[in-house]
């Protein structure tokens, strides 16, 4: 066999050491194959039909059975590297924490790993219950922000995350906050919630979602509060399978168990059953939380029930959750002495995405994602409630369906109030823009979409247009005075959504205002009486 471009490929079934040089060749000819042409992939399939039809023909002799595997695993591993080059790691952290009506506390470093030596997250996912909700609170949360959602943005804004979506019902929140860099690339984000409680009529218990398309994946956050007590677990299962079936609202959204990942967790209150409170904390004390599992109800219920058998947990190497006295980690000690369970969980769900076999001859180029969860545990120095806070820290491995921003934008020449300024963009051709989107002017440390300095209508203060780019202006008394560093985001009126952002750019002070400030302020100090004087004269 002289090459594998030979008809004799096909023929010659006493195969030698000697024709297997061709197999170092293979690599090098190979390269010289366009890889995204159709062109190159045509002839590369042909020469893996023709290898299989050699393989077919090899002798026995194991040397060269061992070079043909050697070649083929320099292959495997040259395009397995290939593939995970164009793979990403975006790092989510989750949190589910029942908070009892408390206010926030001094402190969440550790709650958000803020310490961790590692890299830092790329997503927080915070899912409360028992969020204060009496009527006045209620109300007033309505209209404002929430503590909770004002102590996360205080943490998290000043380092670079922008709260990218919340939703409330009643005392279910759930707050989701992202880097800067990834804004872009969410798109369709949509929230909903459904109320369980007497009969669906009431939110004290439900779930609240949250979903969004991340690099072209579709992901969904399920933060859930279901019916309390041991002998319940029928309603919990029952209000759970209710939930799944929520709908969003909107054109082309997959139902929640259609999204390529789903998240669920929550204080989901399952208990654990059969053993009696002696013995569960007898093996709490002891560090022997196996021997719980086999009793805990959702262990048990994955078991039975068709619907959570495809959910997936972390080993639950940690104390159970409830019930705890305030303030301390010391289980239960009212009249009640309500026996120890792990009520908090996270579990979650990857869609198999594999639904289309490739045709006969074609090879399968399938976008997959995966979730490995990197930690799964509790906090026991938060004791605000009767719940400990769990969290669970993620690696998605994703390969981004989306690369480009559909806006790129940036600020033109210098910036400072004292004049007008520039801002050039263009957009992808099937971008949908609309008569509302704008732009908006958001300092480096800006909270949500809403907390922009200024803005300027793409339509109304447009300047100039051509096929490559626009330019829009900003009114000179709309620009801080002060200076600073500042991005910029144009907003989708019609994907709801920051669809592209500046780099972060240098705003300089008013030079005029400041002379004028250093004037006055020496005026002032000129027409101050000596008093040190008048004092000597005593």
């Amino acid at each position: 066999m002289a090459s594998f471009n030979s008809e004799d490929a096909f023929q010659d079934s006493s195969i030698s050491l000697n024709d297997l040089e061709s197999l170092h060749n293979f690599r090098s000819r190979s390269a010289s194959l366009s890889s995204t042409g159709s062109s190159g992939r045509l002839q590369l399939r042909q020469r893996v039909a023709q290898l299989m039809a050699c393989v077919e023909d090899i002798s026995s002799d194991d040397e060269i059975h061992e070079e043909v595997s050697r070649t083929l695993d320099e292959a495997f591993l040259m395009w397995g590297k290939r593939l995970k080059d164009k793979w990403q790691e975006f790092r989510l952290h989750l949190v589910t924490w029942n908070v009892g009506t408390a206010s926030p506390p001094p402190d969440v470093t550790s709650l958000l790993q803020l310490n961790s030596l590692g890299p830092t997250m790329d997503m927080y996912v915070i899912g409360l219950q028992e969020v204060n909700s009496r009527i006045t609170n209620f109300l007033s949360d309505l209209a404002f922000d929430d503590p909770w959602s004002i102590f996360f943005m205080t943490v998290l804004s000043p380092l670079g995350y922008i709260k990218l979506s919340s939703v409330r019902m009643q005392g279910l929140l759930l707050l989701i906050f992202v880097k800067h860099v990834h804004l872009p690339f969410i798109r369709d984000i949509h929230t909903h919630y459904i109320r369980t409680g007497l009969y669906g009529y009431w939110g004290n218990k439900g779930g609240v979602t949250a979903r969004m398309s991340l690099y072209g994946h579709t992901i969904c956050f399920m933060n859930c509060h279901l019916p309390a007590h041991m002998e319940n677990t029928e309603q919990r299962l029952d209000d759970f399978e209710k939930i799944l079936e929520m709908q969003f609202e909107g054109e082309n959204i997959p139902s929640t168990l259609d999204h390529d990942v789903l998240f669920w967790f929550g204080d989901l209150n399952f208990r654990i059953a059969d053993y009696g409170i002696h013995f569960v904390r007898e093996s709490i004390n002891n560090k022997r939380y196996n021997l719980l599992w086999e009793k805990d109800q959702l262990n048990m219920a994955k078991k039975k029930e068709a619907f959570l058998q495809e959910f997936i947990e972390g080993p639950l190497q940690f104390k159970p959750t409830y019930k705890f006295d305030l303030y301390s980690d010391v289980y239960d000690t009212s009249e009640k002495k309500r026996k120890p369970a792990w009520t908090d969980r996270i579990l979650w769900r990857v869609k198999n995405l594999c639904q289309h076999a490739p045709k006969e001859g074609e090879f399968s180029e399938e976008q997959t994602i995966s979730v490995t969860l990197n930690n799964y545990i509790s906090h026991m120095s938060y004791g605000i409630s009767d719940h400990k806070p769990v969290t669970g820290t993620f690696g998605l491995e994703l390969k981004p369906l989306l690369s480009d921003p559909l806006v790129t934008l940036n600020p033109e020449g210098e910036w400072s109030s004292e004049h007008d300024v520039l801002i050039s963009y263009s957009a992808v051709p099937e971008f949908p823009s609309s008569a509302w989107d704008w732009i908006g002017l958001f300092k480096v440390a800006f909270r949500h979409v809403n907390d922009y300095v200024t803005y300027a209508w793409v339509e109304d203060d447009e300047i100039s247009s051509n096929k490559d780019s626009k330019q829009v202006y900003m009114s000179a008394a709309e620009i801080p005075d002060m200076g600073g560093e500042f991005f910029l985001c144009y907003y989708s009126n019609n994907l709801q959504s920051i669809v592209g952002i500046s780099e972060p750019f240098q705003i300089q002070p008013n030079r005029s205002l400041i002379e004028k400030d250093l004037t006055q302020e020496e005026n002032s100090w000129m027409q101050k009486p000596d008093n040190l004087e008048s004092h000597n004269d005593f």
